[in-house]
């Protein structure tokens, strides 16, 4: 199948089109867009800006990708919006670009599916296999790590990360950096760990035991946070997700860690 454009879409003869595209009725692209093979625009999608969209991803109506940043600071700069391949974006999906103050683009993986009015704020990084539900919302400059899920209302911080396999749950107010395997309930507070969607994944009963068992070690009540990190990379050296978990404890943040209700 050859490349299919509505003839009332509105294509910039600048745009680049890959093979077997699909560009529905209304549709608007800017002249700086790139659309990889096998996509396919429901109708009425508007992309701007420096946009790039990786091939087989599925874009539905009132989808806004390349919008500039919601940011006093940005002068018209020419920065970028990178997505992946085989991502399913929904209904009122908007994706804004990078600025030119912070990390000059916005990244998104591939194989994600973001649910109807989900944002991605500017210059965030968004890992693969995630899923944002409806409304789930990241202000500028933070980073998702893979296999994430955000629940429906959900809002991360400005310039906070989220590690990999974690949970956010619905109507959270995230404003912490959210450790990965990590969950968080519906108040914003870290909660344990992601067990069922561990479980879901595969990972094996020896590693959920020696995540919890960790987890339990760093966020008890006793003695320094320092120390408890120092002691749980020590018992569980052999364990490579513990030090995952550590490795992001210790690397530099904006932001402090989401922690448990004491």
């Amino acid at each position: 199948m050859s490349t299919l454009i509505h003839p009332t879409a509105l294509v910039d003869p600048k745009a680049k089109l890959g093979e077997n595209v699909e560009i529905g009725p209304y549709c608007i692209l800017g002249p700086h867009v790139q659309i990889g093979d096998n996509c396919r625009l429901h109708g009425q999608v508007q992309i701007m800006g420096h946009t790039e969209i990786g091939a087989e991803c599925e874009i539905y109506p009132f989808a806004v990708l390349g919008a500039p940043p919601q940011d006093f600071k940005y002068a018209n700069d020419p920065t970028r919006l990178i997505v992946g391949e085989k991502n399913i974006i929904r209904e009122q999906v908007t994706f804004h670009i990078g600025t030119a103050f912070a990390r000059g683009q916005t990244v998104i993986g591939s194989n994600s599916f973001f649910m109807v009015g989900a944002h991605v704020g500017h210059d965030c990084i968004v890992g693969d296999g995630v899923v944002f539900a409806n409304n789930a919302t990241l202000g500028g400059e933070v980073t998702v790590e893979d296999k994430v899920i955000m629940g429906g209302l959900s809002a991360i911080h400005q310039k906070c990360r989220v590690g990999k396999h974690a949970f956010i749950g619905g109507g959270a107010p995230v404003t912490g950096d959210v450790i990965p395997y990590g969950m968080v309930d519906n108040h914003g507070q870290l909660a344990g760990l992601n067990l069922v969607g561990l479980k879901r994944r595969g990972f094996g009963r020896d590693c959920i035991h020696d995540l919890r068992a960790a987890y339990r070690l760093i966020f008890a009540l006793e003695g320094a946070f320092s120390e408890r990190v120092e002691d749980a990379a020590r018992i569980f050296a052999e364990r490579p997700e513990v030090g995952e978990i550590l490795a992001f404890i210790k690397a530099p943040a904006a932001r402090p860690l989401c922690m448990p209700e004491k």
